[in-house]
């Protein structure tokens, strides 16, 4: 979890101010979750500390992609109860939403709520509070905070919700059932978030949701959403549309998104890239490099699609970053289907591919196929993989030594008695250098010198 925005001065706060502690697991959206909750937090009286600090109060935003992602938050939340027995422990996110009896079950969580729960969290953990702390220490909970007026301090990057929810239910995937049906926020509701961001200092602006290329598709009933942009001028494009209102109404200096998949990729949307606040760095999940398998996965589009769209990206922009999402071992994958991913793998030379072996999720489609993968098969699988992507990712970081790209500088440590930073470049390289001149959120023009475990080093360009 990214350090939250402080909402309120050091001398508004005071010792008895009851403390809390997020820890996010997953995906982006979730990020983007949790620093909302901050600041509610804070706006409703708390002291933000850090996961592994002192607390009163401990939640964790979860996942539940996976069934690994499922042990790792139980894990966590035993591991905290264990460290601090009396504090008042939150299991939030999507795995309360998919199982939230298997949580309920665990006597280290206190209370269970998921995503559909979260616009209420803050003032749910407020009123059962003052069931675990003194009188004295949650008298004014729920209170509006004073803001803070004197200038903020810069920040580097925030996660913004321009959409939430899908409306694809492929085969392998909960998250429909836990992030409900597609919906959207209202671009000046955007506006106003990522303005909110600017005025803090924040540097970049990611936009985040499960499904972006479905912005502008309506559901009804949601209040939060915006009108149906499909009959703008953008040839349709509501997501095009969206983005060309924040590239003119607001001015943080970069704007990334989070993922898109390969049929969102059109010319008109691309074209928006000849603004240089845009980042050349796409997301697109893979999944497979099979047709069969894409098919019955319900993914909506075919190799041949998928190649098209990243040679559009590359065509306009060369040096841009394309990354990937796999998932081996589905049920039924052949050797074939897996050779056909491997293929693919090596020709487009991804920037870097995450791998997850398959993973069974009760309720989706998938969880009735037969003919499952053998769990060593997958790992099999799994290592063949990993070792073609890290080939391709150094091949891709190698491609820019010697060349020059702004760096947004995020976090530092003290290394041999200096500064070591370390931040990203706008097409989503990490780069390291040592400075004690650099502070957070500065972004400065860096040269980049050498290859390093998992990015490039970099001196100031002069």
């Amino acid at each position: 979890m990214q350090k939250s925005d402080r909402l309120v001065s050091q001398e508004q706060r005071t010792p008895l101010q009851p403390r809390v502690a997020l820890e996010t697991l997953g995906c982006k959206l979730n990020l983007a979750d949790s620093e909302r909750l901050s600041r509610e937090f804070l706006q409703a009286g708390f002291r933000l500390v850090q996961p592994d600090d002192e607390t009163d109060v401990y939640v964790l935003n979860t996942c539940t992609v996976t069934h690994v992602a499922d042990r790792k938050a139980r894990q966590r939340l035993r591991a905290v109860r264990r460290r601090l027995p009396e504090a008042y422990i939150v299991a939030t996110g999507c795995y309360p939403e998919r199982d939230a009896a298997a949580l309920n079950a665990l006597t280290a969580v206190d209370l269970v709520a998921g995503n559909s729960q979260k616009p209420e969290l803050v003032r749910l953990i407020a009123k059962h509070l003052p069931e675990r702390l003194p009188t004295a220490r949650t008298p004014h909970l729920l209170e509006p905070m004073p803001v803070r007026t004197e200038p903020p301090a810069a920040r580097s990057r925030a996660f913004v919700k321009i959409q939430e929810g899908c409306n694809d239910y492929c085969a392998y995937c909960i998250i429909p059932k836990t992030r409900g049906t597609s919906r959207f926020f209202a671009p000046d509701a955007i506006v106003a978030d990522i303005l909110e961001r600017e005025a803090a200092g924040y540097q970049e602006i990611v936009l985040t949701g499960t499904q972006l290329g479905d912005y502008g598709i309506a559901q009804p009933g949601d209040r939060r959403q915006g009108p149906d942009h499909r009959d703008q001028e953008t040839e349709g494009n509501p997501l095009a549309a969206l983005l060309g209102t924040i590239l003119s109404a607001t001015r943080v200096p970069r704007i990334r998104i989070s993922s898109l998949q390969p049929q969102d990729l059109t010319p008109t949307l691309l074209a928006l890239w000849d603004n240089s606040r845009l980042c050349q760095h796409f997301h697109l999940p893979l999944q497979n490099g099979s047709d069969r398998v894409l098919e019955r996965m319900r993914r909506r589009y075919t190799s041949d699609q998928y190649v098209a769209a990243v040679q559009r990206v590359r065509e306009r922009m060369p040096d841009s970053s394309i990354t990937t999402d796999l998932i081996v071992g589905f049920p039924g994958e052949t050797a074939s289907d897996f050779e056909h991913t491997l293929r693919l793998c090596e020709t487009l030379a991804f920037a870097d591919i995450h791998v997850f072996p398959y993973s069974v999720r009760p309720g989706t489609l998938a969880a009735q196929f037969k003919h499952a993968t053998p769990d060593p098969l997958k790992q099999e699988r799994l290592q063949r993989l990993l070792s073609i992507g890290k080939s391709s990712s150094t091949a891709h970081r190698s491609r820019f030594l010697g060349a020059t790209r702004p760096v947004l500088w995020e976090e530092s440590a003290s290394v041999d008695g200096g500064l070591e930073w370390n931040g990203l470049t706008d097409n989503y390289i990490r780069i390291h250098t040592r400075s004690p001149h650099l502070e957070q959120g500065m972004i400065t023009p860096t040269k980049l010198t050498a290859l390093s475990v998992q990015g490039l080093w970099g001196e100031m360009a002069p």
